[in-house]
This record gives structure tokens, sequence and C-alpha cells, in this order.
């Protein structure tokens, strides 16, 4: 069970044995560098759900961002899981479980959508699609996340889309909101051009738009999304870790899950590096509310 009410009032199963659209899970910890500590990004989970609460009797009601109600005028189709078990620095075992809740979801089928932690768990949540690609991965971050290793470490947060073009299921990357400077050196822009991976940076997205992102991946793809909160400009997402002015804004993130509604299908979602120790009055954990409301309701007018 989770400490706060699930997202938006979900139930934890469907009545009458329905198959859920989608299924929401949490997770605390990755894979945590040797000597830092993850448990602030742990938080976020209980931050979003517990930020989705005002809006739970609302799920009825008409949503100007979906053009209707959240599903659509038909019963509640998505489920809250509540939180696997995760532990600080049992990286190997906090990846397995992840994976295995993955594979869990996926065989029902239904999407699964990933909460919290850092972005380290991405690495899990796309090892999770193994059995069920080939995927596309759209990564909405302001850093390209290419480092082989950071202090030993090569599933940390720094090397999830490194990992990502190591995984045969994935038939390519797109990778969008990038701006300013992060851990990627030459070498690490080098290896994801010759990867293929394509860089859309946020500059491109306020001159051009979504379109920008969106025209690189293939009609009809089945696209695993990953989402950095940081790739959202600090002034509607302060509660990050690397704050870092010029992002994306929250029109342009859900412009970009809609248009992948219409021209995709949505396989999976992670909302990954909230901060919320770092959050400005609840900000942050609304703002991510809001942005989940949006990949929801598009999954569920995928039919």
């Amino acid at each position: 069970m989770t400490a706060s009410p699930p997202f938006l009032g979900f139930p934890d199963r469907l009545a009458d044995g329905r198959v859920p659209r989608a299924v929401i899970f949490g997770a605390g910890h990755g894979s945590t560098y040797p000597g830092k500590d993850s448990s602030g990004h742990a938080l976020a989970a209980d931050a979003i759900r517990a930020a989705s609460q005002d809006d739970a009797a609302l799920i009825g009601h008409w949503d100007f961002d979906l053009g209707g109600p959240l599903f659509d005028g038909n019963p509640v189709c998505c489920i809250d899981a509540g939180d696997i078990l995760t532990t600080m620095h049992d990286n190997a075992g906090n990846r397995a479980r992840i994976v295995a809740k993955m594979r869990e979801i996926l065989a029902l089928p239904a999407v699964p959508i990933l909460i919290g932690g850092d972005c380290s768990m991405t690495v899990p949540f796309l090892t999770g699609f193994a059995d069920c690609g080939p995927v596309w991965v759209l990564q909405i971050d302001a850093h390209i996340d290419w480092r082989d290793e950071v202090y030993g470490e090569r599933h940390g947060y720094s090397s999830p889309m490194r990992r990502a073009s190591e995984m045969a299921h994935v038939a390519g990357m797109v990778q969008v909101g990038l701006r300013s400077v992060g851990s990627a050196r030459l070498t690490e822009i080098e290896a994801a051009r010759r990867y293929g991976s394509r860089f859309v940076t946020a500059r491109e997205v306020h001159a051009q738009g979504v379109e920008a992102a969106l025209r690189h991946i293939p009609q009809g793809a089945r696209v695993a999304v990953t989402l950095d909160c940081d790739s959202l400009d600090p002034s509607i997402m302060p509660g990050v870790a690397a704050r870092t002015p010029g992002g994306l804004t929250y029109t342009q993130v859900i412009d970009l899950i809609a248009g992948l509604g219409k021209r995709t299908r949505i396989a999976g979602f992670d909302l990954v590096e909230l901060y919320p120790p770092a959050d400005i009055d609840g900000l942050s954990a609304l703002t991510a509310t809001r942005l989940l409301v949006n990949v929801i309701g598009t999954i569920v007018r995928q039919g």
C-alpha cells in the first residue's frame, strides 16, 4: 500500500475482472551511485499522488487539455498498483524488481506508467519491453544521459540512453528538450550520433513547435516515453536537482503527448527526476500530476 492515497483516487483493481488500460506504479530507488543519497527522489511518487487528490472528485468533469473527461465518458480503466519495494544502493535488486513489474503489467496487457525516483529507473523501465518490442524511445529531457559509466556504475542516472542504445528491442531514439550543459562530453555526443539518435533542442521546439520532434518518429510506431522533469522550464518545474532555464513549457509537453497519441501508440511512460525537497509550493508535483493526466487521457483515447 502507498503512504498517500492512490493517484486521483484510482482503485488498485477493476471490478468484474476487467483488464486496465494503464497501470500506475511507483518506485523510489534505481541504481544509486556509490556515496550518493537518492532518498530525496524517493519522495516523488507520494508527492505526485498527494498533489492529485484535489482533482480526484473531478475525473468525470470536462478537461480542456483533453477535449472531454479524463476517461472520455467511459468507466475508470486505470489503476494505481502502489509502490514496489526498492532499497537505496541495492542497485541490481531494484532493477530486477522494476523489470519484473514491467513484465507483469505488459503481460495483462496494459500500459505501464512508472512514477518516482531518479532517471536510473529508466534503464529497467526500458528493459521491461524486451519481450514485446520493438519500441521507439522518446526521451524528454534537458540532458542526453549517454555516459557509459560514472563511479564504476553503468546503470546510473547519467547512462539510461546509452544502455537503451544497446537494447535489441529499441528500434530508434528521439531526445527532445536538450539545452545548456550537463555530463555529456564530445565523446558521448559522438556516440549518440553514431547510434543514430535524433537530437531536438529546447530552442528548436520553441522555434518550430513539437513537430520538430514528432517528425522523427515513424507513423504507427510503439513508443516508450521517458520524461525527466528537468526537461520543463524551472518556472513551472522548480523541484528538480538541476534547474536549467529555457526549458519546455507545459503546453509544449502536453502537445508532444497528444501528437504521439495521434501518430503512434504509447507503449509505456515514466516520469522521473522530480525532487520534492527543491519544490516550491507544490508547483512541480502539481505540474507532474497534470502531465500524467494528459498521458492517461491520451492512452484511453488510443482505444
